[in-house]
């Protein structure tokens, strides 16, 4: 349960996130099909609407065109936005970004075109099979542990960052912004709660000021880079972040 977690988690913030939708990194085929393998693990929709629909997020954040604008309450940037039809906004702005990248790559595209037989297979099918074929473990404990409550936690973490990451924090480097550092957040979501910093540097590789407290993405992506499966790390310089936090942070 908990190396599918992790997995599910790498899918989202090392693969839809930070690779697909911020192209913070270049990250060669191999590494692409485990993260794209990896997203369909963690069942958030395929990689190019995931990828969609943050990009829009970050445009038009905390605006009617924002998929899940914190400003209509915790629920609704929670879980309330998939349950009711798109904004009028989020459809007609977001028609007017380019997604053309994201189907140039061969393996959303596949992603994509399988993607239901894939979610079974990996969401649901790996993890109840594999602990009661290799180590004797019931179905009903590896398919409740390992595939619902492991789904369960990984989908509500992640929708921290849209929530609480959004309203809870401080602001150190943009406090005229609503997105916030949030320690908890950061911890559940392996890295992904440095918020008011990732939306003032989006495309940091890191989505956090390099080198600080927990972030195990990051240290996942660096040690893909040692493999020689990452290129092109892109960095906000040090000299650049100290000045923003000096003109818009809030002091903390």
């Amino acid at each position: 349960a908990y190396f599918c977690f992790l997995m599910t988690a790498l899918g989202v913030t090392a693969g839809a996130h930070r690779l697909w939708s911020h192209r913070s990194y270049k990250a060669k085929l191999p590494l692409r099909i485990f993260l794209a393998a990896a997203n369909s693990m963690a069942f958030q929709n395929d990689i190019y609407e995931w990828s969609r629909d943050h990009r829009v997020h970050h445009k038009y954040s905390e605006t009617d065109a924002d998929p899940h604008n914190a400003r209509r309450g915790f629920f609704f940037s929670h879980i309330g936005w998939l349950f009711v039809r798109k904004h009028r906004d989020v459809i007609e702005k977001g028609r007017k970004l380019d997604f053309t990248d994201l189907l140039d790559d061969p393996v959303v595209r596949f992603q994509r075109k399988y993607y239901k037989s894939s979610v079974v297979l990996m969401c649901f099918v790996i993890p109840t099979f594999v602990p009661w074929y290799l180590w004797g473990e019931s179905l009903w404990n590896a398919y409740f542990l390992a595939s619902i409550l492991r789904y369960t936690i990984s989908l509500n973490v992640t929708w921290l960052v849209n929530s609480a990451a959004h309203m809870y924090g401080n602001r150190p480097y943009d406090k005229y912004i609503n997105p916030r550092q949030n320690t908890l957040v950061t911890l559940g979501a392996i890295g992904e709660g440095f918020h008011n910093y990732h939306h003032t540097f989006p495309f940091d590789y890191s989505a956090s000021e390099l080198g600080l407290k927990f972030n195990p993405t990051t240290w996942f992506i660096d040690f893909m880079f040692w493999l020689g499966l990452v290129t092109d790390r892109k960095q906000a310089p040090k000299e650049m972040i100290q000045a923003r936090k000096e003109r818009t942070g809030d002091g903390s």
